[in-house]
């Protein structure tokens, strides 16, 4: 399927914005079959509003050491102390 670049007029502040060539292959890439409503900018500041965005600053870390080899590292949760934490590393290893 051969994809044009596109205008859409976004649905929050009006303005025109291009649908590119290269978001359109992204989009089919993952699956979405709905066009985008809202230009970059205010797809951006909705995601802030969501608080979300990905995780990068959005979670709170807790410092831990590795129950396996000793090293200080961070983790999602608060760790309880009556289970073992383990840093990425040997997390994954012990997964294998």
């Amino acid at each position: 399927m051969a994809f044009e670049d596109k205008p859409i007029q976004c649905c929050d502040c009006g303005a025109t914005f291009i649908f590119s060539i290269q978001d359109q292959e992204f989009f089919q890439s993952k699956g979405y079959t709905n066009e985008p409503k809202r230009c970059p900018s205010c797809r951006q500041a909705r995601k802030s509003e969501r608080g979300g965005g990905g995780y990068a600053g959005a979670r709170q870390m807790f410092p831990t050491v590795c129950a396996s080899c000793g090293k200080n590292t961070e983790v999602p949760f608060q760790p309880r102390g009556d289970k073992p934490v383990y840093c990425s590393d040997c997390y994954r290893n012990i997964q294998r």
